[in-house]
């Protein structure tokens, strides 16, 4: 039997993408050992002044795995916690929700599309069918959030590439 729709169109790809924002942190971390750059003002770095700082960014993509996973197989969103501080707080919060996801068997997530998920989007209070929800919201913004630590990394001179978002592409 083929897994649920939803857990093939979410998990793998949470999995997928989580891996990769921790070897854009493995390059910071190489940069602040280096000595190129300084951690402190990197986890602060904002794209804009309204805009969230990188520590944030990471942990709000990180927190879409729960905001995402937990509701689709019908349970709670739970908490999402505050990693330690840095980016080796960081790092501890990318595995953890990797082991997460690891443990999610593929038939929690069985009649996941007939339910109605409801989440805050900012001020905003949604409801939306499951594949809405996925593909609309969590989705989108998880990808969101690390297309910002992406580009805050850049900014402050991590040599990444696109290589380094999706792991598909080569250009070295």
């Amino acid at each position: 039997m083929n897994p649920p729709q939803l857990y093939t169109a979410s998990v793998p790809v949470f999995q997928r993408y989580l891996r990769q924002l921790s070897l854009m942190l493995d390059a910071a971390q190489a940069e602040v050992t280096k000595g190129r750059v300084n951690e402190a003002q990197l986890l602060e770095a904002r794209l804009a002044p309204d805009m969230l700082p990188l520590h944030l960014q990471v942990q709000i993509a990180a927190g879409f795995v729960l905001r995402a996973c937990a509701p689709l197989q019908g349970l709670p969103v739970p908490p999402l916690g505050s990693p330690a501080p840095g980016l080796d707080g960081l790092q501890a919060l990318l595995r953890e929700r990797q082991s997460y996801l690891d443990t999610l068997p593929a038939e929690a997530f069985r009649g996941a599309e007939a339910r109605v998920i409801g989440s805050d989007a900012g001020r905003a209070q949604l409801q939306l069918p499951a594949t809405e929800f996925l593909q609309h919201f969590a989705l989108p913004n998880f990808f969101f959030h690390i297309s910002c630590a992406y580009a805050l990394l850049r900014q402050s001179g991590v040599p990444l590439g696109k290589q380094d978002f999706d792991g598909l592409h080569r250009y070295r």
